[in-house]
Formats: C-alpha cells, sequence, structure tokens
C-alpha cells in the first residue's frame, strides 16, 4: 500500500487542479466512463443499481488504464455520473439551493449564481465543451426540442417552471452557454414582500385594493426587477369566483385561484412551422369568456389585443413590460405597436393607451441586490397630445450605508388618485390619510 501512496498523492493534486478547469486525470476518467456507459439504459435502473453499475464501470477503468485513486476520489467520480444520470450533473448542486435565484453558464469552467440579487461565481465547473453540451442536451431533449448548429438557439423551461435559455456555436463564441432563471418554490405573497422591503404596508393596501376593484394595471422593471414576481403575487388578490386566462411566452405565473386557464406561445419549430404567438393567444383568450386576462410581459403586436380588451370590459387585466420607468412604458408601448406595422395616428393612439391603463407599479432591482417598488402611478388623463402620470408612492433613496445598502424610505406624494370614488364604490374601505406625505396633519 505504501508502494502507491506517492502515485496517490500525485493524482490527487492533479485532482485539485480539475477543480480548476483542466483536463486532468479524473476528467479523462469520467469523459471515458460517459463514452462507455450507456448512460439512457441506466435512466430505467433504480437509484442503487445505478451507482452499483457505476461503481463497477469505475473499478474496470481503473483497472485497464493502471491508475490508483483514492476511495474519496472514486466516490467522486461515481457521484459525478450518478447526478448525469439521475439529473443534470454539476448544476444538481446549485438546484437544489433555494438561495440560488438565478445559474448563469458562460463557458464550461465559468459559472454565476445570483443570490439575494448579488452575483458570484461558484466552484463548480463542467470538464470541456463537449460535457457542457451533454448536461444542455439533455435538458432541451426532455422539452421535445433540440438544439444543434441549424438551430443553435433554444428558450425553454424546466418542469418546475425555471426559465431556461441556452445559445451555442456558431452563435456563441466562447462555446456552449446556459442561463437558468429559477422560480422559488414557494411563491412570494404580498405579506412576504413587505417584509423583506419591497414595498410598505401603505402601497400593498392601495395595490390590493386596485386589483380586487378591477383597476388595469401596468408592471415595469427592467431585467431582474421582479417584475413576475410582483404580479403573482399581486394577482393572488384576484377573487376566487373569477375566471383568469394568463397568457405567457413561457409559463412562469403561479395563480392560486381555483378557475384560471394558462395558455403558452409556442416558438416555431425547426422546419419554421407549428408557431403560436401571443397575440393569437390573447385573440383566443377573448372567446374564452375570461373575467381577467394577465399576460407575463407584452414584447410583441399581442400589445394591440390587450389594450383593446382592457377597453372592452376585461377590467383588472394585468401585464408587464420591459422599461426603466413609467413614462418609458408609455412610449415602449407605443414604439411596440408602431413596430408590429399598425398604423395609428399617434393622439388615438395614445388616448388608447390612457383609457385603458390606470395603474402603473415601477419595480427596480437596486444596486444592493434588493427589489423595490420605486414608484406607484396614476395615468390620470390627455393634456393636449400628451399623456399625464401622476406619482402616488415612491421610494426615496437617501443613501448607501457602509455594507453597500441602499438607504431610502417609502413615501405617499400626497395626492390620491382620481379613482379613489371607483375603488370604494367596489368595496374598497382606503381612508385618504394613506395618501398623507409624510408629517402632513392628518
Amino acid at each position: 500500500m505504501n508502494s502507491h501512496e506517492p502515485q496517490v498523492m500525485h493524482l490527487n493534486r492533479e485532482i485539485e487542479r480539475d477543480s480548476r478547469g483542466k483536463n486532468t486525470v479524473r476528467a479523462r476518467i469520467h469523459a471515458k466512463l460517459l463514452d462507455r456507459l450507456d448512460l439512457t439504459a441506466l435512466e430505467h435502473l433504480a437509484a442503487a443499481q445505478i451507482r452499483f453499475e457505476l461503481e463497477r464501470a469505475v473499478q474496470a477503468l481503473l483497472g485497464e488504464e493502471t491508475l490508483v485513486l483514492s476511495r474519496r476520489e472514486q466516490d467522486k467520480l461515481v457521484d459525478d455520473i450518478f447526478h448525469e444520470v439521475t439529473g443534470l450533473g454539476p448544476l444538481d448542486s446549485l438546484l437544489a439551493d433555494p438561495s440560488v435565484s438565478d445559474i448563469l453558464v458562460n463557458s464550461f469552467k465559468e459559472v454565476y449564481v445570483e443570490r439575494r440579487g448579488v452575483l458570484e461565481k461558484v466552484d463548480v465547473s463542467f470538464n470541456d465543451d463537449a460535457h457542457l453540451m451533454r448536461i444542455i442536451n439533455k435538458i432541451v431533449a426532455a422539452t421535445g426540442r433540440r438544439i444543434d448548429e441549424s438551430s443553435p438557439m433554444v428558450d425553454t423551461r424546466l418542469a418546475d417552471g425555471s426559465r431556461i435559455n441556452a445559445i451555442i456555436p456558431p452563435l456563441s463564441v466562447r462555446g456552449p452557454a446556459l442561463s437558468i432563471r429559477r422560480f422559488a418554490i414557494v411563491p412570494f405573497t404580498m405579506e412576504s414582500l413587505v417584509s423583506n422591503g419591497t414595498l410598505n404596508e401603505a402601497m400593498a393596501k392601495f395595490v390590493q385594493s386596485t386589483v380586487r376593484a378591477k383597476v388595469n394595471m401596468l408592471i415595469v422593471g427592467g431585467t431582474g426587477s421582479g417584475k413576475t414576481t410582483l404580479l403573482n403575487a399581486l394577482s393572488g388578490f384576484i377573487p376566487h369566483k373569477e375566471r383568469i386566462i394568463t397568457i405567457e411566452d413561457a409559463a412562469e405565473l403561479r395563480l392560486q385561484q381555483p378557475h384560471v386557464v394558462s395558455l403558452e406561445a409556442r416558438q416555431p419549430n425547426v422546419e419554421g412551422k407549428g408557431d403560436f404567438t401571443a397575440r393569437e393567444l390573447v385573440r383566443n383568450a377573448l372567446r374564452m369568456r375570461p373575467d381577467r386576462i394577465v399576460v407575463g410581459e407584452v414584447r410583441g403586436d399581442e400589445v394591440i389585443d390587450m389594450l383593446q380588451a382592457m377597453n372592452t370590459g376585461h377590467e383588472g387585466s394585468m401585464t408587464t413590460v420591459h422599461a426603466n420607468s413609467p413614462a418609458d412604458a408609455l412610449v415602449r408601448l407605443e414604439n411596440i405597436i408602431g413596430m408590429s406595422g399598425v398604423s395609428i395616428p399617434y393622439k388615438p393612439l395614445r388616448q388608447q393607451i390612457c383609457s385603458a391603463i390606470q395603474t402603473i407599479v415601477e419595480i427596480e432591482r437596486m444596486s444592493d441586490g434588493k427589489r423595490r417598488v420605486v414608484s406607484i402611478q396614476e395615468v390620470s388623463g390627455m393634456q393636449g397630445d400628451e399623456i399625464r402620470l401622476r406619482e402616488i408612492f415612491a421610494f426615496r433613496q437617501t443613501g448607501v450605508d457602509a455594507q453597500g445598502a441602499v438607504v431610502g424610505t417609502f413615501a405617499a406624494c400626497g395626492t390620491p388618485p382620481a379613482f379613489l370614488a371607483k375603488l370604494r364604490s367596489r368595496g374598497e374601505t382606503i381612508d385618504e390619510t394613506l395618501f398623507a406625505t409624510p408629517g402632513a396633519s392628518g
């Protein structure tokens, strides 16, 4: 046994270098095992039988290669390939971590995650591009899709609803790249958003009342700002007696009501056929007797039918749009309609937008990684050719503390919304003092 100690020490040093992405002993053995094993056949075995077969294969290969690995390293090899058979290999440990919200694979040796709004590099890697491609292919095949040089991009989702985007050469210069945007296992509630500082109780009470009273709402924010999370939380206040149709490019909403029909757009197949757009789904939803229509995000010409639905009896409908402010969101809606090829004079178009949307809620991921509702505004009408906005609540940043956390306060802006009477007529008891500015007399 002592005669093997120098060799074992040498191999362990190589194995340690493997964690930094180099092509070392364990990586080579790992690759050979994957080439030799019929992973598809193994998937149908019980977990204990899979592990037994893997242990036997490792022992056989080490004997053929006349290599000696410590028991710990042999177990690590078995564990790695076990996860490849039963899960997603190196990604399994990250997917099992509830604190990880996003997994971003820039290359086979460079993986980042987002935890609590902050990106950080993790000590997880793949052996090489081929290893990463095997995992991507496994994900994609499970959704009935394929990815190759003729179709080098895929946007799909896992069974738990997590969004998957994969892109490979020749479009991705540094090799395959993979992004996984996850959902919380337990969807956020309004109470949890208040407790973690996304908004305050007064703002929460107001937006809850607007949802219950069927006020049309637009949620705006940048990438990763939490628009869908907020929409999920707000949708929880839609009465259970109402019929809701949800429309998304990739299903992310998790409504808790009993009367929900979820529709998902479909991308074209490799022949360029079989696609169904969000606009087609919105049009179809109007024939399904909805009380409310919820569109996960408007990106294209579906916005035209969404606005018409809001204007023609589907009150309380909600959607999100990618924008940096409420004013930018209105401009973006105009631009989306303009790019769709529909010719509408700008003033009638703005009048339609103005009559369709009553409330705009802006959420932002701030420099400390926390998401905050930074503005709630009312669409108060037209002034000449322009849409007027009036801010009802806002987050006012006052600085950044020594730990980098954003410091500021939520506050009312002193003016109740013009639709306050509508809220009261529909049973919402809101005191006007809720909208008083800090320090104002009652």
